[in-house]
């Protein structure tokens, strides 16, 4: 029976882009002024830093194993259910907190929640795509979660504009969306069937690619550069600008992200994930060393506009290549691993960004970065050589 379709594709793609429309509507609203809440109740920059990075990396380890699970019974959305249901129950508890350690434990939770589900609704959206279509539907997901990385901070925005420092009525209002996500993952997304029995006792980490576990450890040296965001609002926010306006500007780079992930996605799908991951780490490069030279609003805006395309890039390509490179039976673990890599590697490079802020300077964490970024780029344009080495024999092997 031929499946239904929303907008040209898989009404689980379609669903699941929703679900990821409501929730980051909620979440962003919050992580878009987490930074001036936490200043204002006393942490300091490592802090800030080391909360994301702890919450973050403590908490990976669930991607890895709710994938590895997730493919074991051949189901995705008991652990999508709840993933995203932590989340609701967790975001309006903000609203009470007077300290950073009472921050810390309520993302440490919600971010246990993102960790059972991320692996399973990306095992999920791969089982459900259509042949050739991989980047195109990936970059409809990403579209749909930037779409709500855009409302959420604009919300939080007007909110603060009209009632300056009022966080509380912000993180009470972002569990409305999360709520209605949670619903649309009960009621209109559908289990995708997995193969049998039989496939999934075979699944095991060992079994996974060569060239997978190659491409993890290159997003690790990448992703030691890659601090948490807060950093980048803090140094947004030390040019003077109203607070009002510091999630408004973030909004900008998920706006920018929103109008390119379906066509990048496309992309990918006719000229290969490697070449457009390969640009979106040399932009993110040259981002980080603006932000480490410059401290002037005009030259920040610019650089969230690029940050925009980076995110498009690699977010996208990234997923489309983890889905390439690992077999259909192992969907679950191969994302699982994939988002337990980046998480891990947030612990350290949120420590190291937090600390060169503190006790070096703001120019030197985003330098830190920025060379990371350059290194990784340079191991990717080696990787697509071996891949392309690796595909020239195995067409020799086939003529033989």
């Amino acid at each position: 029976m031929k499946r239904r379709r929303y907008f040209g594709f898989d009404r689980n793609i379609f669903y699941t882009g929703l679900n990821s429309f409501f929730t980051d509507t909620s979440t962003k609203m919050i992580y878009s002024v987490m930074p001036l809440f936490l200043m204002s109740i006393g942490a300091s920059k490592t802090q800030i830093s080391l909360i994301e990075g702890i919450a973050e990396s403590t908490a990976s380890i669930m991607k890895a194993l709710s994938g590895f699970w997730s493919d074991k019974i051949g189901k995705n959305k008991p652990f999508m259910i709840i993933g995203y249901a932590t989340t609701a129950l967790i975001t309006p508890l903000y609203a009470f907190v007077i300290n950073p350690i009472q921050v810390l434990v309520l993302r440490f939770i919600e971010r246990l929640g993102k960790g059972v589900r991320t692996a399973p609704r990306d095992s999920l959206i791969s089982a459900s795509i259509k042949k050739n279509e991989t980047g195109k539907s990936f970059g409809f997901h990403k579209m749909m979660d930037n779409s709500g990385a855009i409302l959420g901070p604009l919300l939080a925005s007007s909110i603060l504009f009209f009632r300056p420092g009022d966080f509380k009525t912000i993180f009470i209002l972002a569990a409305i969306p999360a709520i209605i996500g949670v619903f649309i993952i009960i009621f209109l997304i559908k289990e995708k069937k997995k193969q049998e029995k039989v496939t999934r006792s075979k699944v095991a980490f060992k079994h996974l690619p060569k060239n997978y576990y190659i491409f993890l450890f290159i997003i690790g040296v990448f992703t030691l550069g890659n601090s948490t965001d807060s950093l980048m609002l803090i140094r947004l926010s030390e040019t003077g600008i109203n607070e009002s306006f510091v999630p408004l500007i973030y909004m900008i780079f998920n706006t920018v992200s929103v109008l390119l992930a379906v066509q990048i996605g496309k992309l990918s799908d006719k000229i290969g994930r490697v070449k457009l991951i390969i640009l979106g780490f040399l932009i993110y490069s040259f981002v980080y060393l603006m932000f480490g030279a410059f401290n002037n609003v005009t030259v920040f805006i610019l650089m969230f506009v690029l940050y925009g395309v980076y995110s498009a890039l690699t977010d996208t390509c990234q997923k489309a290549l983890v889905s390439d490179l690992v077999n259909k039976d192992m969907k679950g673990t191969g994302f699982g691993l994939y988002h337990a890599v980046l998480g891990i590697m947030l612990l350290p490079a949120s420590a190291i960004g937090g600390y060169l802020y503190d006790n070096v300077s703001p120019s030197a964490t985003f330098y830190f970065g920025s060379s990371l970024s350059l290194i990784a780029a340079i191991m990717m344009i080696l990787f697509m050589v071996k891949l392309k080495n690796d595909k020239s024999k195995s067409m020799e092997n086939e003529t033989v």
